[in-house]
């Protein structure tokens, strides 16, 4: 069974996440109090996932719309506690998304009733995706050979969304069903999600899972007939343009070279249709990759480069997989059928 990161409670509006740096070694899950504590969790990465950040960012708005519902300065300050959300993760469109649809019920002088409103809408995203995030593991079963060898990177699982996960859906949705799959995940460098999280959440769920590191892909394509490769996303473009956590874009260039498919699995609320091929890349402290657990690897003061995410162009990319099926990367497919119904 796959494990939920998030859990709000609605009557107590008690927010709790399960703290992803500790994993795997320990299994915790801490409370959020402040909005400060909120946007450290974001950026530390305690909370992770595109479309987890979206759900948390939400519960985030909807606890600061309660705390404030006696200020008469309500509408301003809730509208800056949604700016202050959007920017911990600038490479992340989910959780701009669903903040400014919330923001969009900050009208009007009821300012309790507004919280009310913030808070249910908040709710109902999270329980609408489960169901999201299951149809997106269904269609990626139509394309994925059943008992194949899979590759992926990162960590695009449950603990990254409500449930089952964007590329990892397939693989809970066919443990469901009896179908297997072999999956290799690949570590992830600097900060090991794949190693960390990935594996630790589908040897949880019993899932055949085999860990290399990042730079054994093109030898482990080519010697454990790997038979397609799936990540997650983001952002995607309206051009097919998709960002995903560093090393995607090598993962896609090995892919054709090899003759296998690659799939993006990702929800529409991951498109961003007002951008073309142009994506802010976050880049991280350059100590993620100077150090390994806390202990020193390089040269003190030695020039870092650290993006987070690179960007994969459509034409290495086979399919989107969204909840709405397999579709084409170009831009009159994605316009058409994600149409800019994100969260409303």
């Amino acid at each position: 069974m796959s494990v939920q990161s998030i859990h709000f409670d609605a009557d107590t509006e008690v927010l709790t996440i399960l703290d992803q740096t500790l994993l795997p070694q320990e299994e915790r899950y801490v409370e959020v109090l402040t909005l400060e504590q909120a946007e450290q969790a974001i950026k530390s990465l305690q909370v992770r996932g595109a479309p987890a950040i979206a759900y948390f960012g939400a519960f985030v708005l909807a606890k600061e719309a309660s705390r404030l519902q006696d200020n008469p300065y309500f509408h301003l300050q809730l509208n800056q506690v949604g700016q202050r959300l959007i920017a911990t993760r600038p490479t992340a469109v989910n959780l701009q998304h669903v903040i400014e649809s919330l923001l969009r019920l900050n009208v009007g002088e009821d300012f309790e009733q507004i919280a009310k409103a913030i808070k249910q809408r908040a709710i109902e995203i999270f329980e609408q995706d489960v169901a999201t995030y299951r149809t997106i593991g269904e269609h990626a079963l139509t394309v994925l050979p059943a008992g194949g060898n899979v590759l992926t990177i990162c960590n695009a699982g449950a603990i990254a969304t409500s449930r089952y996960g964007t590329a990892l859906a397939p693989f809970y949705v066919g443990k469901e069903r009896g179908i297997p799959f072999r999956v290799f995940a690949s570590e992830t460098r600097p900060l090991l999600q794949g190693a960390r999280l990935t594996v630790w959440e589908l040897d949880r769920a019993d899932i055949d899972v085999t860990l290399i590191t990042d730079n054994m892909a093109a030898w482990t394509i080519q010697t454990k007939q790997i038979d397609a490769i799936i990540v997650g996303a983001d952002r995607i473009t309206r051009t097919g343009h998709t960002a995903n956590k560093i090393g995607t874009l090598q993962l896609a260039i090995l892919a054709k070279h090899y003759g296998i498919p690659f799939y993006v699995a990702a929800p529409h609320s991951t498109f961003d249709l007002e951008a073309d091929d142009t994506i802010q890349i976050e880049e991280r402290d350059a100590h993620e990759v100077t150090h390994i657990g806390g202990h020193p690897t390089a040269l003190v003061g030695i020039t870092v480069f650290n993006p987070a995410f690179d960007v994969t162009p459509p034409e290495l990319i086979t399919g989107l997989i969204t909840e709405t099926g397999v579709l084409e990367p170009t831009e009159s497919v994605i316009v058409e059928h994600v149409g800019g119904n994100t969260y409303v």
